[in-house]
């Protein structure tokens, strides 16, 4: 295979990937439009996940070597089995449920975030995570004071944002990687 037809065939899969980071940013748009239906998707995925996580841990007890190692493997995937059940059955009460802890755990990050930022070398990009760090305290107290309301919109605007942000971030890089392979092809070319 020449050069040539090498860079001819990067610029031609980095259309395609271009393509797909479009589609990808669409489908995280629709996500934010639509954030209930995201995050009860996400909810009962979460709960398929946890299910076959069970009859994995179900399924290594039996690999044991001894009888404390089995209960504690079986117990965690009895417990694996109904955390999962219960967000397939119920959705919105894994919604629910799911929107607080995503709060909680938002707060702990601002402390985790501050804390490095406090421990981080001056001039390290240590603002930086002051800056994650108050808005994640922001977003995890916004969250929380208007849960259980902030269920409905909350983790479907997060799970839509990840996907959306994925999309450009596919956009831009295959942009770049099918600009680079033109540039490379016309150089090739002159010489």
């Amino acid at each position: 295979m020449t050069t040539d037809t090498l860079s001819k065939e990067v610029s031609k899969h980095a259309g395609w990937s271009i393509f797909m980071g479009f589609l990808t940013a669409a489908v995280g748009a629709a996500m934010i439009f639509y954030p209930l239906a995201t995050a009860t998707a996400s909810t009962v995925f979460l709960g398929a996940a946890l299910f076959v996580a069970s009859v994995a841990q179900l399924i290594f007890a039996f690999t044991s070597p001894t009888p404390g190692q089995f209960f504690l493997k079986l117990l965690l995937g009895i417990l694996y089995g109904v955390a999962g059940l219960c967000l397939i059955a119920l959705p919105g009460m894994g919604v629910v449920t799911l929107t607080a802890v995503l709060g909680a755990m938002l707060i702990a990050e601002a402390v985790v975030e501050t804390i490095l930022g406090f421990s981080a070398p001056k001039g390290a990009g240590r603002g930086w995570f002051f800056l994650s760090g108050f808005f994640s305290l922001l977003l995890g107290i916004l969250i929380l004071a208007q849960w259980p309301v902030s269920s409905i919109w909350a983790i479907g605007t997060m799970v839509g944002a990840g996907v959306l942000f994925s999309g450009i971030t596919r956009i831009v890089t295959s942009s770049w990687v099918r600009s680079e392979a033109r540039e490379f092809q016309r150089s090739t070319a002159a010489a």
